[in-house]
């Protein structure tokens, strides 16, 4: 069924064309091109510059928490299946002493934070006496500024009202809803049992506790799903009125993600199912009045993220969408990722390897990158598709002192196929994504990846659909 939803075209033709498989570009260049070269002294030394010529920009801080109380077979994430508090109590100790070092390595007053998440697996493991001690250690460390934007990713099936008024209590004002589908038989077969009464509890005391904004995360393409029961989520959760809602697709990657293999393949919805689920997902919320950001992430026309869109202010990294353009982010715990400057940095992933440096006083950096003039000019053209949908390439010329039909010859060639099928349109002077190709712009992107042009092993990423 092809049909169009505020400037969005959902043509099931153009998609099996151009569906293939590519990143999601929270960065440019993508983590599985950072190298070990980059380590704990070069973060180090981008610390310490990062306000020379008294220029600061301000702060974003990720703690990534890594407990599970149980698995759950579709994710992906870098998580510990335990129920042994003394593992996360020791954790949040050596949280601390990351933030220590790294706030020593900052020049005197640049410790400014206007945005601050805990991701996940579930931060909502911690106790309560933990999230105090997490939330004073950051108090100790760094300073929060006046209306931050702090936020959390919740598991509606491991709290209550007392803790969500707790994270209410410690500042957090936006969170994030892991809900996936409300089919019991979904459920079963994603080893996920999670009731709408748990989800609409969470959800009705995060709003009495002064949330500012709730969102909703739902996956397509998971094992059982049907049409007529995806429908039916949808409709409860759209009656629960969050303000996002993100529709993720499902990446069968069992080969890299071992609880992914107590799926069964055979379990799995068709190419054509899926295609039937994502069209109904976006035909419901556009209906319903959700305005679509892009990829897979809808909001209401009033929410800020909408809002940053229309005013071009609207920014992408490693924790999806964003409206703060200008943070550097400084990245906490195992396999967390930092952006510094020109540089990206991600810790170490097992808790063995973090302890071990952090003991040693040393900054527990895996491996980075220093991007290149090169790699700042595609990142902002990368950063521009998935977040406007169109290029100024006077612009970019302006900004990066390029020669744009000249440097960008071989990718103006490739995106001629692109155009034929209706995805972007090519002038002097903008590069547009079409309503057709908006679904599509992860694979629209691709093009400008040089990395993927000299390298075009793509299995090890999920499909753009």
């Amino acid at each position: 069924m092809t049909f169009t939803a505020n400037n969005l075209v959902f043509d099931p033709q153009i998609i099996r064309r151009f569906d293939v498989n590519g990143p999601r570009y929270t960065s440019y260049p993508t983590a599985d091109r950072f190298v070990e070269a980059f380590d704990a002294e070069a973060l180090k030394l981008w610390l310490g510059k990062r306000n020379i010529g008294g220029i600061s920009r301000p702060l974003s801080l990720y703690f990534h928490i890594p407990f599970c109380n149980t698995i759950c077979y579709y994710c992906a994430c870098n998580k510990i299946i335990t129920k042994d508090h003394g593992r996360s109590a020791k954790y949040i100790k050596y949280l601390g002493k990351e933030m220590a070092l790294q706030a020593e390595y900052l020049l005197d007053g640049d410790r400014e934070v206007s945005q601050l998440h805990w991701g996940g697996g579930t931060p909502t493991f911690l106790s309560h006496e933990e999230m105090h001690q997490l939330m004073d250690l950051t108090h100790r460390h760094f300073k929060l500024v006046d209306g931050a934007e702090i936020s959390i990713e919740v598991d509606p099936r491991k709290v209550d009202r007392p803790t969500v008024a707790l994270l209410g209590e410690l500042g957090f004002n936006r969170m994030s809803l892991g809900v996936q589908d409300f089919d019991e038989r979904v459920q079963q077969a994603i080893n996920r049992i999670q009731t709408e009464e748990e989800t609409f509890t969470v959800m009705d005391q995060a709003r009495k506790s002064g949330f500012k904004s709730i969102s909703v995360d739902l996956i397509y393409g998971l094992p059982h799903q049907t049409v007529m029961g995806f429908n039916r989520t949808l409709e409860r959760v759209l009656a629960m009125d969050p303000e996002r809602l993100s529709i993720y697709n499902y990446a069968h990657l069992p080969g890299l993600f071992k609880p992914q293999r107590r799926i069964n393949e055979s379990d799995l919805p068709n190419a054509d199912t899926r295609l039937q689920l994502l069209s109904l997902a976006i035909k419901k919320l556009t209906d319903a009045g959700y305005v679509f950001i892009g990829m897979d992430h809808f909001a209401k026309p009033d929410d800020e993220l909408a809002v940053a869109q229309r005013q071009g202010r609207l920014h992408r990294n490693f924790q999806g969408y964003s409206t703060h353009a200008d943070c550097d982010m400084l990245s906490f715990g195992i396999s967390s990722i930092a952006k510094v400057g020109p540089t990206y940095s991600q810790n170490y992933r097992t808790l063995d390897e973090y302890y071990d440096r952090l003991d040693a006083g040393v900054l527990p950096v895996l491996r980075g990158i220093e991007l290149t003039a090169d790699d700042l000019l595609r990142r902002s053209i990368i950063q521009a598709l998935m977040c406007h949908f169109e290029i100024s390439t006077e612009s970019i010329e302006i900004a990066h002192l390029i020669d744009f039909k000249k440097y960008f010859a071989a990718e103006l060639e490739d995106l001629k196929e692109l155009e034929r099928g209706g995805l972007v349109k090519v002038d002097d002077k903008w590069i547009t994504v079409l309503p057709p190709g908006r679904l599509l712009v992860r694979a629209i992107s691709m093009v400008f990846d040089k990395y993927l042009r000299a390298d075009r092993q793509r299995t090890r990423y999920s499909k753009v659909i």
